[in-house]
């Protein structure tokens, strides 16, 4: 079995090396090269012409504003959240497990065209309502701003902060707050003094990991940004790679470049801050029980803001795209508009042959695409949990090196891997992208499940005179049910909705289902748009609940 197991350790070096390391290598030789059929022939052109052009900085400056301030925007409403959950009397604890996971199902761009269509400031719903109202003569609020991107961006990145910082609040010791309290500390002075400072670990690495999903995002600054002329990074490689004559993809490689070394420099900063959390331990015994802080008066009122917050991440993205999928315009909702609606924008989608052809890639993509990055999965999180070698090593940081990459810009290393394969302009090409950008969110469950799953199972397996392969088969993957569909689950909906890959690797007839939504936007076609929409998150859901229905199905029976 050891000769199998380094066998297996070396394959799966080589697979992920090949998915992970060689776009990165492209994209540096890329940024060296004139052109996508100029490669080896190396110039300094493209960095002089990117970091010598004045108007750079300022895309550098409204990058820095946006990703700081989104990612500190979903960090405090995190922990704000958090600590409701997990140390307060709060009622209706349920709701919060909801907002942490069901956001996930909603794809980015769908909630920035949602909110779009509420704070346009032409015709906006809940603008031309307040304008109706107050009888103002302009609209008050306008979501295509740097404000607006950071309130949408960093609503949407809340899940990720809040599924870092609740756990550790959840296990912090009462003795603390008690031994504060003792001591004459209120609730609000015990939470600065003892509570935060021992989170800190959570909180950094909260906050380090919206910085790099901020700074991957794309469909936010492209639905919100570009209308209003406010360009981060990622619409700026966008632009040099959409517009003009002939795209400049050493340009866009060039940027990229800068990107992809702050992202990965901050991910290992992270892994950092969460391998020394454990010198903020805090829980050491069976006798661990969290307090509960009474909220007393504030229980209510903090209560209705919950249902609030739950309205405005899920509830009114939904509904605002079904109201404009079923009215002919922008209008707002009254008798008038009721009786105007119809179902001709649904017709429309149903018989537009690229939108079925991009229903038809973007289900190809996170239905095959997610079985095998899930098969992947298990064997290199059997080799990082289960292998105790240098080798297993290497593979645990070629895995999460991934994690790192902003979507747009891994994407201009695979179309200058591609660009000499008969890869290239093909459905496949998405496929590989996909797989070895979303492959840690398969990972990082599949790891969880197997540290669960004792090593004397598979030594009794062997001394049975079971092979590898049949241990796998018989003992491990039925104990891995739940991590299998988790994995399975995640990166499913994280590729039925990716975008910022699909903007650059896609081609006609390999179109995708958000980048049709993407078409539809900049066109002004709300209603199709609306409709397209409401079908993702009906097809999304309906995989996740029948994923966990089958995951239910096949578990494993406790006494």
């Amino acid at each position: 079995m050891i000769k199998s197991q380094t066998r297996l350790t070396w394959v799966l070096i080589a697979i992920l090396a090949l998915l992970s390391l060689s776009p990165v290598i492209m994209l540096l030789i890329g940024s060296f090269s004139k052109g996508l059929v100029q490669i080896g022939d190396f110039t300094l052109d493209k960095y002089k012409a990117v970091y010598g052009d004045v108007s750079f900085y300022g895309v550098l400056g409204d990058t820095c504003v946006f990703v700081l301030c989104s990612a500190l925007f979903s960090t405090v409403l995190a922990l704000f959240l958090a600590y409701l959950n997990n140390r307060t009397d709060i009622p209706g604890k349920f709701l919060f497990k909801v907002i942490s996971v069901v956001p996930m199902m909603i794809p980015h761009v769908l909630f920035a065209v949602s909110w779009g269509l509420l704070l346009n400031p032409s015709n906006g719903i809940l603008n031309l309502i307040f304008k109706d109202v107050f009888r103002m003569s302009h609209s008050p609020m306008n979501i295509y701003s740097i404000g607006g991107m950071i309130l949408v961006e960093g609503r949407l990145d809340l899940p990720i902060a809040y599924l870092i910082i609740s756990p550790a609040m959840a296990s912090f010791d009462v003795s603390l707050e008690e031994s504060s309290r003792v001591s004459g500390a209120g609730n609000i002075k015990t939470l600065l003094r003892i509570t935060l400072p021992l989170l800190r670990p959570a909180i950094l690495a909260a906050l380090i990991l919206c910085i790099v999903r901020c700074l991957a995002s794309f469909a936010v600054p492209s639905v919100l940004g570009m209308p209003a002329n406010i360009t981060v990074l990622a619409t700026y490689i966008y632009k040099i790679t959409t517009t003009g004559l002939i795209p400049d993809y050493g340009k866009a490689a060039a940027t990229g470049m800068c990107i992809l070394v702050l992202s990965i420099s901050l991910i290992y900063v992270y892994r950092y801050l969460t391998r020394s959390s454990e010198k903020f331990i805090t829980v050491s015994s069976r006798g661990f029980k969290p307090v509960v802080v009474k909220l007393k008066g504030a229980r209510i009122p903090l209560f209705i803001i919950l249902l609030i917050l739950l309205f405005v991440l899920i509830i009114l993205p939904v509904l605002v795209l079904l109201y404009t999928s079923l009215v002919p315009y922008s209008m707002v909702p009254s008798a008038k508009a009721f009786s105007m609606m119809n179902l001709n924008h649904w017709k429309s989608v149903f018989t537009d042959s690229i939108s079925l052809v991009s229903l038809k890639n973007s289900l190809f993509l996170s239905l095959v695409g997610a079985t095998l990055g899930t098969i992947l999965s298990v064997f290199v999180s059997y080799v990082i949990v289960k292998v105790k070698t240098r080798s297993a090593g290497v593979l645990e940081s070629l895995s999460f090196l991934s994690f790192s990459f902003p979507g747009i810009v891994i994407a201009i290393g695979f179309m200058w891997l591609f660009v000499r394969t008969p890869l290239y302009a093909t459905i496949w090409a998405l496929l590989i992208g996909y797989i070895a950008t979303y492959l840690p969110y398969g990972i990082r469950p599949m790891t969880s499940a197997f540290i669960q799953i004792h090593s004397h199972l598979e030594e009794s397996s062997k001394v049975c005179g079971a092979s590898f392969l049949t241990t796998v088969k018989r003992i491990i993957v039925p104990l891995l049910v739940s991590g299998i569909v988790s994995g399975w689950v995640l990166m499913a909906t994280m590729f039925f909705r990716e975008l910022s890959l699909s903007v650059v690797l896609s081609r006609p007839g390999t179109e995708t289902l958000a980048v049709m939504i993407l078409k539809f936007s900049d066109d002004g076609l709300w209603g199709k748009l609306s409709a397209l929409g409401i079908i993702m998150i009906a097809i999304s859901t309906l995989m996740v609940v029948s994923a966990n229905l089958i995951g239910n199905r096949f578990k494993p029976a406790s006494d």
